[in-house]
């Protein structure tokens, strides 16, 4: 079931993914780990469309819902490192159509760091109207935000990547997964797609809701149980909690459906129009040797195809991006203690109990449970991607356990 290979001082890691599956918690995932710059880990196993038993293959691509915006991070840092982005200065400097509405000393910390009050949208807006970006962007310059921007954060479930990615493209005068593609992925050799080209539509693992997961992963790997997800509030708690920010006006339901709803329908996920879009706070599609690529490449130079170095991210842009932006309950994760660089996760607050390496740390985790992570007192960078989701926002157990053997195996090897 399990295919792939690790260094030597990583075998404890593929013992763990083999773990994974053996207690039924898995139908199909991958993960990859680049160490100094090199690859130490690249595994994947299990069946990428339950439907069809068609199983997971060394080029299988999943969609890794918010673990975009950790790569949208890395775009905006890099031109925060090139001179071309003042992340203090306001975002009207770039984007001058934005100042409307109370918005005009928002900065693109604000906007990195989910302070700016913008998670989501009012009014209803259309699938078709949203996969034009214009429309989205244009609402975004007529909304008022929510809370005085930089007074609070709130997670920007959807918005972060419109947000972001406008920034990126007025500077840039590329989109973002353009820029993407153009500037890092493509120099790297990493299969990260915002905006997936059609030929790359039958690489794409199904996605499986958590109650699909719990029936069709049971039915077909002989899972007797299900062990809950870490980093967040027990399941009595998170009912409770669910009852006011998921009700149809709570914060949570309004920042998941935005902009204006046409997100609400969770079958759009599994269509190539959606995949083909830019929505670069929630459809990237990769898999994790790449992402653990990106990962490595922030923290350590790494070697391109062509035969260069190549790093993301300075040390000095590392340090920038994990110093904390926020502290304190999240206005639409539920009251949760995410802490927040420069768009990134960092380890601190909720997360920072997982055990996930030093207290520079940093990444970003998808709904369902992929994750991106990089520890750069470790020179590590970390890929998950599954197609069973979980209901952790902020990783669960299998991302866990997998960075946790990966970190312990990169602190002993010499």
């Amino acid at each position: 079931m399990i295919s792939g290979w690790v260094a030597p001082g990583f075998e404890a890691v593929h013992d763990v993914f083999q773990a994974n599956f053996d207690a039924g918690f898995e139908v199909g995932a991958a993960f990859g780990a680049y160490h100094r710059g090199r690859k130490v880990v690249d595994l994947w196993g299990g069946v990428a469309d339950a439907r069809t038993e068609k199983p997971w293959e060394e080029d299988s691509l999943v969609l890794v819902y918010s673990t975009t915006k950790g790569v949208v991070a890395m775009c905006a840092n890099r031109l925060a490192q090139q001179g071309a982005i003042d992340v203090e200065a306001p975002v009207t400097t770039y984007w001058p159509e934005f100042g409307q509405g109370g918005k005009e000393h928002v900065t693109v910390a604000d906007l990195l760091s989910h302070r700016a009050g913008l998670a989501w949208v009012d009014g209803a807006m259309s699938f078709d109207e949203m996969v034009r970006w214009d429309p989205v962007v244009e609402a975004l310059e007529r909304q008022a935000p929510s809370w005085p921007p930089g007074t609070a954060h709130g997670y920007h479930a959807t918005t972060y990547g419109w947000l972001v990615g406008e920034v990126v493209r007025r500077v840039t005068g590329m989109s973002i997964g353009t820029y993407l593609r153009t500037e890092i992925a493509g120099p790297l050799g990493a299969d990260f797609f915002i905006g997936l080209p059609a030929s790359e539509e039958p690489r794409v693992a199904r996605l499986l809701t958590f109650i699909e997961g719990l029936s069709s992963g049971a039915a077909l790997l002989g899972a007797q149980s299900q062990e809950p997800s870490q980093g967040g509030p027990d399941m009595a708690e998170l009912a409770e909690l669910a009852k006011t920010y998921f009700a149809p006006d709570g914060p949570l339901y309004k920042a998941l459906a935005a902009p204006g709803g046409a997100l609400t329908d969770e079958q759009v996920w599994h269509s190539a129009r959606l995949h083909a879009a830019e929505i670069p706070a929630a459809n990237g599609i990769c898999d994790a040797r790449s992402l653990a690529l990106l990962y490595g490449a922030c923290v350590h130079d790494v070697e391109t195809p062509a035969g260069a170095l190549f790093r993301i991210l300075s040390p000095e842009q590392v340090d920038r991006a994990v110093q904390p932006q926020t502290k304190g309950p999240d206005e639409v994760v539920m009251g949760l203690d995410i802490q927040w660089g420069l768009g990134f996760n960092v380890n601190r607050g909720i997360i920072g109990v997982a055990g996930l390496g030093g207290p520079r740390a940093f990444g970003h985790f998808g709904m369902g449970g992929s994750a991106g992570w990089a520890d750069p007192d470790l020179a590590l960078g970390m890929g998950y991607v599954m197609n069973r989701m979980d209901i952790g926002t902020t990783g669960d157990t299998r991302s866990f356990r997998l960075m946790r053997s990966c970190i312990d195996a990169a602190s002993n090897v010499s």
